[in-house]
């Protein structure tokens, strides 16, 4: 797919990322914009109901776009954030929302110069090892870093980090992985 947006974002991410950031740019309130996508994240996250709506593929959109519109108006949302989301069922992207704000995100973190790295862990990260995991991605050159955490029970343990096309994975699942198929050559 193309770049047009001069970020690395391609197809509808990019496009609904770059519409959003020049809607907020212009009217002065980019900050907060990115605060509430991030919080719209962390919401449809923590809420087993949200999600279940979000995720279901055969929710009926015209009674969801009023029932969510609600939902974020009584939660504090701005109107530019329940528009973009009225705006993503209206186009049947509602399944694709968490995928929308991760668009908005790492497009934001790129217009401000920032590099976004995707970390898959066994288990939620402690605030110590964030801090290590910084000092060794400043260490290697990357000093404005901005970690997008994921858990996948399945590692086992370790990590993958993903920045950029770069991927370096210590996982657990991947060692054994390796392990096995080696045995299996040497068999």
């Amino acid at each position: 797919m193309v770049d047009h947006t001069g970020t690395g974002e391609t197809g509808f991410s990019g496009r609904y990322a770059a519409a959003l950031y020049a809607l907020a740019s212009e009217q002065k309130i980019l900050n907060d914009v990115v605060e509430q996508m991030a919080a719209l994240g962390r919401l449809i996250h923590e809420s087993a109901d949200l999600r279940r709506l979000v995720e279901t593929p055969l929710t009926d959109t015209a009674k969801a776009a009023p029932v969510l519109a609600q939902a974020l108006a009584a939660q504090g949302f701005l109107p530019i954030i329940r528009n973009y989301v009225g705006v993503v069922i209206t186009n049947r992207r509602l399944r694709e929302l968490p995928r929308l704000i991760a668009g908005f995100a790492a497009y934001v973190a790129t217009k401000r110069g920032e590099i976004v790295a995707e970390i898959t862990s066994a288990h939620a990260l402690t605030d110590t090892q964030r801090t290590q995991l910084r000092a060794r991605l400043a260490e290697a050159g990357y000093s404005q870093v901005h970690l997008r955490e994921h858990t996948d029970p399945s590692l086992l343990g370790g990590l993958v980090l993903k920045i950029g096309t770069k991927l370096f994975d210590t996982s657990l699942k991947s060692r054994l992985n390796r392990l096995n198929y080696s045995l299996k050559g040497a068999a």
